[in-house]
């Protein structure tokens, strides 16, 4: 077999090397450990695979159910992302999932567009306030320090195109000492509709001297390359794109190897992963509360597949693993991948938001001018 030379060389995050320079995306409802397994077992361990978003505050007051969110797998690097907007609250959150939880990534959450979120002046909206986004990651970094863990930010272009605030997070990020930065190449006010500006992302890239991630629009393994060769971005992290297709780790982890190959299931192999999802789910929450976890993916799995609208709608509904195996059977095996679905936006969609929710008089100045943020804890599952 000729040998064959990666395309890309491996992230460094601090002390962390990432190889594939490929990181899943921290998504609510979606990146627990059942998944991440999925993922990594497709993908193999030298991806950077991060859990769902967790609040810091829930972390700092040691709620049991915001505790139980930090389960990782054998094997696995533990890659935290943490929303909060007090510097103290984070400070105390991260040494909690360093000290005990073994955490080795901290990523910090200042692009989530969800209302509940920006309302209160978090997610995305934060960086539009300077002196409190430099406050959250000095004390962030210096709470990771003792720890030799790595702290990240992840943020997206701004509020809207009136009010840009990803080159200003870049310099605070590189000055408190991140160790790297992923723009999602959206706006706030777009959340995931319209196009990811990937020569923003060219940009950060130019301006900073830390790893810069480059993230949206990426669909297959090709398009990572192509972001990775038309940015010049160290790194790149799959969030939607894998929604319904763990596999695109594999397609990925060959891309960046340099070997030629690229994952098409047929409509059994589908039905399999589907049946290994499950089986992790169960694990992890038990049969009835896995399964109904379950069924949010099933229209991503089997899209574009001729499944039939009866069996999709029973798929839906599946309340145990002797019932989904049931429903698995009904299903033709050999039906090809319908390749009319590479390439093609996947979970979240629609059309930019009308208008983004702040705190009132938010974009009246870059500071905080002594005000305060509401750092109530916020359930952000689903946002």
């Amino acid at each position: 077999m000729p040998s064959v030379s990666p395309v890309a060389e491996p992230l460094r995050l601090g002390a962390l090397s990432v190889d594939p320079p490929v990181a899943l995306a921290p998504m609510a409802g979606v990146t627990n450990v059942a998944y991440r397994t999925l993922c990594r077992e497709q993908g193999g361990s030298g991806g950077l695979y991060t859990c769902e978003m967790i609040t810091a505050r829930g972390i700092a007051e040691r709620i049991p159910k915001t505790f139980s969110m930090l389960r990782f797998g054998a094997g696995e690097i533990p890659s935290v992302q943490l929303y909060g907007t007090d510097a103290s609250v984070l400070a105390r959150a991260i040494a909690i999932v360093c000290g005990e939880f073994g955490a080795r990534h901290i990523d910090l959450n200042f692009g989530c567009p969800v209302p509940k979120v920006t309302r209160r002046g978090g997610g995305g909206a934060l960086p539009w306030k300077l002196d409190r986004l430099e406050a959250v990651l000095r004390a962030s970094v210096q709470a990771a320090e003792p720890y030799g863990v790595p702290v990240t930010i992840k943020t997206r272009l701004g509020i809207d195109d009136d009010h840009v605030t990803f080159r200003d997070a870049g310099r605070i990020a590189e000055q408190s000492g991140c160790a790297g930065i992923t723009l999602h190449a959206r706006t706030v006010l777009q959340a995931y509709g319209g196009h990811a500006a990937w020569d923003r992302i060219a940009e950060l890239v130019s301006l900073v001297r830390i790893p810069v991630l480059g993230n949206g629009d990426i669909w297959e393994a090709e398009d990572a390359l192509r972001m990775m060769r038309e940015t010049g971005c160290a790194g790149v992290v799959i969030g939607r794109g894998c929604l319904g297709r763990p596999w695109l780790f594999r397609d990925l982890a060959d891309a960046f190897a340099g070997r030629a190959s690229k994952t098409l299931p047929n409509q059994g192999e589908v039905a399999g992963m589907v049946r290994r999802h499950a089986e992790l789910l169960a694990e992890l929450y038990g049969e009835p509360r896995g399964l109904a976890d379950l069924r949010k993916h099933m229209g991503w799995y089997f899209r574009g597949f001729p499944v039939g609208g009866d069996l999709r709608n029973a798929l839906a509904q599946v309340a145990s693993l002797a019932e989904l195996d049931a429903l698995l059977a009904r299903l033709d095996p050999d039906v090809p991948f319908p390749r009319g679905e590479l390439g093609t936006p996947r979970g979240r969609q629609g059309n930019p938001r009308a208008r983004v929710v702040l705190p009132y008089g938010w974009l009246g100045s870059r500071t905080l001018d002594g005000a305060d943020i509401d750092d109530a804890d916020v359930d952000v599952a689903g946002g």
